[in-house]
């Protein structure tokens, strides 16, 4: 079996940025989703997500960095994909993201310097903010494109949380050990 080589380069001062990074905060509809609310007739929300953002977020979790979502919204929808993820760190139904954010770095034994963060609006500019990196995806507010270290060539829900997590593998070392891993067997859910 041929080995793989990574495809994915990026500036040393954004890898410089991303390393060190042992938990990643995101929000849903925006980030995770195309930020556009479905309703049924029956008046259920639905949810469209991709693949590749699942895939990603399964990396992080195979790299020791935690994902965690906080979102301003609930659904059974978001709560069954986000548990066949395995992401057991979630809060849901919260538009004051921070001290959320707050309570998981506490919970988790980390700071502010060792997370990152992944928003499109201003309920998630006080979590960008904070963290040691924060990522926009392409179709994300103004401002939060602005205190963003990277926005993404993506926007939400197709493939921008994949980018944000495949910068965080590169820079913390990890992408080339997973990568290498592709074809080997494996356990677990598909993304």
């Amino acid at each position: 079996m041929q080995t793989l080589t990574p495809a994915l380069h990026y500036p040393p001062e954004l890898l410089l940025q991303a390393q060190g990074i042992r938990v990643a905060f995101f929000d849903i509809d925006g980030v995770l989703t195309d930020g556009g609310l479905y309703f049924s007739e029956s008046g259920e929300t639905l949810k469209r997500f991709n693949t590749l953002d699942g895939q990603g977020l399964k990396l992080l979790q195979q790299a020791d960095i935690t994902p965690v979502v906080i979102t301003g919204r609930d659904s059974a929808p978001l709560r069954l994909r986000l548990s066949a993820l395995g992401i057991v760190h979630a809060r849901f139904g919260t538009e004051d993201k921070r001290p959320a954010a707050e309570a998981f770095l506490s919970q988790l034994n980390l700071s502010w310097h060792q997370a990152a963060a992944m928003g499109d609006d201003w309920p998630d500019l006080p979590v960008m903010q904070r963290a040691a990196f924060a990522c926009a995806p392409a179709n994300a507010h103004a401002q939060a494109k602005a205190v963003a270290h990277l926005t993404t060539a993506e926007r939400g829900g197709e493939g921008a949380a994949r980018a944000f997590c495949d910068v965080l593998l590169v820079a913390g070392g990890h992408y080339a050990a997973l990568l290498g891993q592709v074809g080997e067997p494996r356990t677990g859910a598909s993304a």
